[in-house]
């Protein structure tokens, strides 16, 4: 037998006595950390094996909260698919040309702002739609659409959609003399902000993102600035207001610059 292996036998008496006192303390500390130490605490979160044992491997004790917690203000409650507005009927167009007469002074006649309101032409549907919903149930609010959409039914809501989407959009228009901004192209991975252009580029399109080239840079900046401020919230997710606020004011204006780049 080799000198390992008679270190590591019973029969040895060193290692026989170290291994029960190893054990000993060791069960010890369990019955004192997870029985006795919870029995004599005065909180209830502590109380139970199992809430020790929790404790110790520190999960957060408060896991569950019997009340609800609720939001201070409203938020979205549409759900974007990919599949909205897969089938636009024609009629709608025209319904939707008639209620738009309306919306010509801010969004201009043919969905073309010269007001730096947004350009609504050739905008995607999903994107009208649910911003024309948030307005009218208030996870948008703004002087002057909230009252304008509050008699809206869903299918006026659908019909301008239809309409505004039909109409041809501005072209997007990046000379290459003009370098695309770094928090557009690239972004910051070390803030957690993805390039602008994954979401929002003239290539692509993600469901639910509306379409930047030629929009006011007024407009872009003021929002991008509202999503960082947390004064707009009905992004999917909380998607834009994470991105925003990690922006600095140079990144908000680069950014806002280069999308509304017009011929």
């Amino acid at each position: 037998m080799s000198t390992e292996e008679r270190l590591f036998s019973l029969r040895n008496r060193w290692f026989t006595v170290s291994v029960g006192l190893t054990a000993g303390v060791a069960v010890v500390s369990m019955l004192i950390g997870f029985i006795w130490l919870p029995s004599v605490h005065t909180d209830a979160q502590f109380t139970g094996v199992w809430n020790a044992i929790c404790s110790a491997a520190g999960v957060p004790q408060k896991w569950f909260v019997s009340t609800p917690v609720t939001s201070s203000f409203k938020t979205s409650q549409v759900v974007v698919t990919p599949t909205m507005f897969s089938h636009t009927d024609p009629l709608a167009i025209g319904r939707g040309a008639t209620l738009a007469l309306r919306c010509s002074m801010c969004h201009g006649p043919q969905g073309i702002s010269q007001a730096n309101s947004p350009n609504l032409a050739g905008q995607y549907e999903t994107v009208i739609y649910k911003q024309l919903e948030d307005f009218r149930s208030g996870a948008r609010t703004n002087a002057v659409m909230s009252p304008m959409v509050a008699t809206l039914s869903d299918q006026d809501m659908r019909d301008l959609a239809a309409y505004y989407a039909y109409l041809p959009k501005l072209p997007a228009y990046h000379p290459a003399s003009r370098p695309v901004p770094e928090i557009v192209a690239s972004g910051s991975p070390m803030r957690n902000i993805a390039p602008c252009a994954s979401c929002h580029g003239a290539a692509d399109h993600k469901t639910g993102t509306p379409w930047l080239e030629g929009e006011p840079v007024a407009y872009i900046r003021t929002q991008l600035q509202a999503f960082a401020a947390g004064d707009r919230h009905n992004d999917i997710d909380e998607q834009m207001r994470n991105v925003a606020r990690q922006m600095t004011p140079a990144e908000i204006e680069a950014a806002a610059r280069y999308y509304s780049s017009q011929p």
